[in-house]
């Protein structure tokens, strides 16, 4: 009984996630949220605190490991999700983190990015999308609109934005989900979801920056508006949306189309049903696809969970098999075997 006890994963709570660090973020930033959904979720995860670790890079984002009463690392601009990888292969048993901004993850960070989707390495990536660079006071980031006035593009933008859900799903990411930070219960099950996840799970979430980029999202959170520009996928169940679920979306060929089925005309029967665990990501990316379609409803939820082996799970193999059958390696051996020379 002892055994079994001593077994038994302690009951955390919210507040057993909250650290003694003064949170510093601008009154009303959406960051707020999402830590405070994060640290609803955690006592539920089934991890113990001490098995946790939350990696950073650089910009508002980053300050998340400070604010999680877990272990966590600060890194530099854009290297999160390689000290997360190193992190997850050198102790395969923690639950490995990374918060993010879109400026951190997806300009100087973008390589490490696509290149943990592509490992399948078993981290967590919470992207916090503003569109902007906030830290550094509002210049144009890699999600920023085309021709988007700041500091930096005082006659507009002329780069065209990344799509992150579709930049994920075309690095092979097993996980793929979008949310935003005024919708908490959404947010706390996608979160939750990512935990529960095998492999690099990667959460899109829209993030208000009320300072430098104030309502770039209020289409899909405001009421009166989020209606009818919003449609959630949920795993087995047909694209509806609208303020009275009278709208549905359905494929003619490979594009989308907005469909109204209260008038006799098309049933739910007619939509396009979503599977989130279909291999062939088509589909995945079509809906990626309808974020910047003005005609179209931004997707959030699930769009893609499949599963593979992980690297690390993968590498940890290699190295026990390695053992078994040579035993120990000889580093010295192994940098003086096979071609070496002397300079002089």
């Amino acid at each position: 009984m002892a055994e079994t006890a001593e077994k038994e994963q302690k009951k955390y709570t919210a507040k057993d996630f909250q650290s003694d660090q003064d949170v510093r973020w601008c009154p009303g930033c959406g960051d707020y949220s999402i830590l405070a959904q994060a640290q609803r979720v955690f006592p539920d995860i089934g991890v113990e605190k001490k098995d946790i670790v939350w990696v950073s890079g650089i910009g508002c984002s980053s300050r998340f490991p400070y604010y999680m009463d877990t272990y966590g690392l600060h890194g530099i601009h854009g290297r999160a999700p390689i000290i997360a990888s190193g992190v997850k292969m050198a102790r395969p048993d923690l639950s490995v983190w990374v918060a993010t901004g879109d400026g951190d993850l997806l300009s100087i960070g973008g390589n490490h990015f696509i290149h943990a989707c592509r490992r399948n390495i078993d981290i967590k990536i919470l992207l916090f999308n503003n569109q902007i660079y906030g830290l550094t006071k509002g210049q144009y980031s890699p999600t920023s609109e085309f021709g988007k006035i700041t500091k930096s593009t005082p006659w507009g933008s002329i780069d065209y934005p990344f799509n992150p859900v579709a930049l994920a799903l075309g690095a092979e990411c097993t996980f793929v989900a979008r949310t935003i930070d005024r919708d908490p219960k959404h947010l706390q099950t996608m979160i939750k979801a990512a935990s529960e996840h095998t492999g690099t799970a990667f959460i899109e979430i829209y993030q208000n920056c009320n300072v430098f980029n104030d309502g770039a999202f209020f289409h899909l959170t405001e009421k009166g508006k989020k209606e009818n520009n919003v449609v959630v996928l949920e795993h087995g169940k047909p694209l509806i949306f609208g303020a009275d679920n009278d709208k549905g979306i359905r494929l003619e060929g490979f594009t989308p189309k907005v469909v109204d089925i209260s008038n006799g005309e098309f049933s739910r029967d007619d939509l396009l049903v979503h599977n989130e665990n279909n291999k062939d990501d088509v589909l995945a990316y079509i809906f990626s696809r309808m974020t910047y379609d003005p005609d179209l409803p931004t997707p959030i939820g699930v769009f893609r969970k499949i599963n593979k082996p992980t690297y690390d799970s993968e590498m940890q193999k290699q190295i026990h098999t390695s053992i078994e059958k040579r035993g120990k390696g000889d580093l010295d051996e192994l940098f003086n075997k096979g071609e070496t020379w002397v300079v002089k």
